[in-house]
């Protein structure tokens, strides 16, 4: 009885001496990030951007994993499902969040349930962008331009659901306008197709935007972020061209499942907040248009996701936007 005694203590013993060491292994294997968007997005750049100084500081490997569709809610709801267990990140952003679960008849996630939101990463704001042949060199002037056509004027964003199409909603509404949304798998191939002419304006994030309007071959017109960006001063926000319902900045975090441990939350917001402080990626992002948000505490982007979440609802419901 007492040599059966002593194995169950030394066991005992044993599986208490295992169990910190086995929390202390996280990582242990690569991490992946899903981005809910096709190569090419803000989401995508900076995942990618992300990934250099977060594996050196987390010590794994740290691949992306494009999982485009249905307003981001297809990468978002593969996230919600995987094992909680800090090896599957969501680079989550406004449209999965904010804006696709309004738009749902059956969500397959709940925004705030499903996931715990560990980092703010950056925030990016929109840009109005017409095509050089449309005779508007500002938003009051394509305001004009769009009322003097007969024909309905067609406009892009980056996806049915995303924050383009929600704010050329807003657009539409709050001027009267008769215009189309034309919803696209991704920017790439929306500017693909405003570039082409096929397209009259659009609505999308800055970062990937910026060659082509130094280029001439896009105008922009108006930023939707309160400040203009510092990658682009000379564009005027959308306060100030007049249309100051016109106004969002998406944000761009690091989500997990829910249920992950918290020490595992704990390792990966210390690794993502010492990797926004990595001189390069924060050049770059500030080249690109995006603005680095170190410094949130995991507790206040969990009030900045919720808050944006209540905030964004009333938005969506008004556009009348679907995703069934």
């Amino acid at each position: 009885m007492a040599y059966t005694r002593r194995i169950m203590l030394a066991g005992a013993v044993a599986l208490a001496v295992a169990a910190p060491a086995q929390a202390q292994e996280y990582p242990a294997k690569p991490i992946r990030i899903v981005v809910t968007f096709a190569p090419g997005g803000s989401s995508d750049i900076v995942a990618r951007a992300l990934s250099a100084p977060l594996q050196e500081k987390i010590g794994q490997a740290v691949v992306v994993d494009n999982k485009p569709g249905a307003g981001g809610s297809i990468g978002a709801a593969e996230v919600a499902r995987a094992p909680a267990d800090g090896y599957t990140l969501l680079m989550s952003n406004t449209t999965p969040i904010s804006l696709a679960p309004p738009m749902l008849d059956a969500p397959p996630y709940d925004p705030l349930k499903s996931f715990s939101h560990v980092s703010l990463v950056a925030t990016v704001p929109d840009v109005i962008m017409v095509h050089p042949d449309v005779p508007a060199k500002s938003v009051k002037e394509l305001i004009d331009w769009i009322k003097s056509r007969k024909e309905t004027t067609f406009y892009g964003s980056g996806g049915i659901g995303s924050i383009g199409h929600i704010l050329g909603e807003t657009f539409r509404n709050d001027q009267g306008l008769n215009i189309e949304h034309v919803g696209f798998k991704g920017s790439s191939p929306m500017i693909t197709d405003l570039i082409g002419g096929r397209l009259s304006f659009s609505f999308d994030t800055l970062p990937q935007n910026i060659p082509h309007i130094k280029s001439g071959k896009l105008r922009a017109l108006a930023v939707s972020s309160r400040a203009r960006s510092d990658a682009a001063p000379d564009i005027p926000t959308t306060t100030e061209a007049g249309v100051s319902k016109v106004i969002a900045e998406n944000f761009i975090g690091i989500s997990v499942p829910a249920n992950t441990p918290p020490a595992v939350q704990q390792k990966l917001y210390d690794s993502v907040q010492a990797a926004l402080g990595d001189a390069n990626f924060v050049k770059r992002m500030g080249e690109l248009g995006l603005t680095v948000r170190k410094g949130m505490s995991q507790n206040d982007f969990q009030a900045f996701v919720a808050d944006q979440v209540k905030t964004w609802e009333p938005a969506v419901k008004a556009s009348g936007a679907k995703l069934n």
